[in-house]
């Protein structure tokens, strides 16, 4: 298995590039930015991009989706319910001050208890609601990538429209934390951390 982190965009994002030693397909999780330094990466592995993966539809994790899929031909795989955040790209982009960027709706829609597979690798779809009403996690049984629903020491925002505290504590609590102690956490921004750390030291779960 292939695992490379690229913190792109002014925003800071962690952009996941998960690929297959044996068959050389690899997802693409968040593709925030830096376009050329996501296919570069691909290129010295020798992989190539099967699926486009969102874990979530903002601008900061989606901003390069469109030029990484008219440059690689992959299916763009994301949650029905962002479509509402897919058309919201416009004015996020204003309010942040950056130039807006077009986003293509998904090529299919994930959902709950869906495989994602590259190669020998299988990603369990985990819907997430919360941060973002279509919040996907995608889990293998090591690790877990979970956008903005869970950071270490913290949790993602919840005042963006379609956001809910209450969703998002209810998602980590019931489809993350029952994953297991010892998965490792990759979040959205910021360093990686486990699920026994967070809970026994994230202050939103402390009660």
């Amino acid at each position: 298995m292939i695992l490379e982190t690229l913190v792109v965009s002014m925003f800071g994002v962690n952009c996941y590039i998960l690929g297959s030693e044996q068959s050389h397909e690899a997802v693409v999780i968040d593709p925030g930015g830096n376009t050329n330094g996501i296919i570069e990466t691909l290129k010295k592995h020798d992989l190539k991009i099967k699926y486009i993966l969102a874990t979530h539809c903002h601008l900061d994790h989606i901003g390069a989706l469109k030029k990484l899929k008219d440059a690689t031909g992959a299916e763009f795989l994301a949650h029905a319910a962002e479509e509402g955040a897919i058309k919201l790209m416009g004015p996020m982009a204003a309010m942040f001050g950056v130039k807006e960027k077009f986003c293509p709706k998904p090529d299919k829609p994930l959902s709950e208890g869906d495989i994602v597979s590259v190669g020998e690798i299988d990603l369990k779809v985990l819907h997430t609601p919360g941060h973002s009403p279509g919040g996907l996690c995608f889990h293998n049984n090591g690790f877990v990538f979970v956008g903005d629903t869970l950071f270490m020491g913290s949790i993602g925002r919840t005042d963006f429209p379609g956001c809910s505290y209450h969703d998002l504590i209810q998602s980590v609590k019931t489809k993350i934390f029952p994953l297991g102690d010892d998965v490792r956490v990759y979040p959205g921004h910021g360093p990686a951390t486990t699920i026994g750390i967070e809970k026994t030291y994230n202050p939103f779960f402390q009660e």
